[in-house]
C-alpha cells in the first residue's frame, strides 16, 4: 500500500499568522490589495496564492515566507 503524503496546509499557518497580528480578513485583504474572499479561500486551503502573494500576505501579517512554510511542513509532519 503506498504511504499517504500530509498536506502542506499553507492557509492554516496563514490565519494563524494573520490572528496574531491582531488583523482581520478584510485589513489582511486590504494590505495585499486583494478581496476579502480571496484571503477566506487561502485560508481555508481552497485556493493556493502564488509565491508573489504569498509573500506579499506574510509582510502583512509581519511574518517571514520561510518561517510560514517551516511551520506548515512541520504541521504536515514533512
Amino acid at each position: 500500500m503506498p504511504k499517504r503524503r500530509s498536506r502542506l496546509l499553507i492557509g492554516e499557518e496563514l490565519r494563524e499568522a494573520r490572528l496574531k497580528a491582531g488583523l482581520t480578513q478584510e485589513a489582511l485583504a486590504f494590505a495585499a490589495e486583494v478581496d476579502r474572499t480571496y484571503i477566506s479561500y487561502v485560508e481555508n486551503d481552497r485556493k493556493s496564492p502564488t509565491l508573489e502573494m504569498l509573500a506579499t500576505l506574510c509582510s502583512a501579517t509581519g511574518v517571514r515566507v520561510s518561517d510560514l512554510i517551516r511551520r506548515a511542513e512541520k504541521s504536515a509532519g514533512a
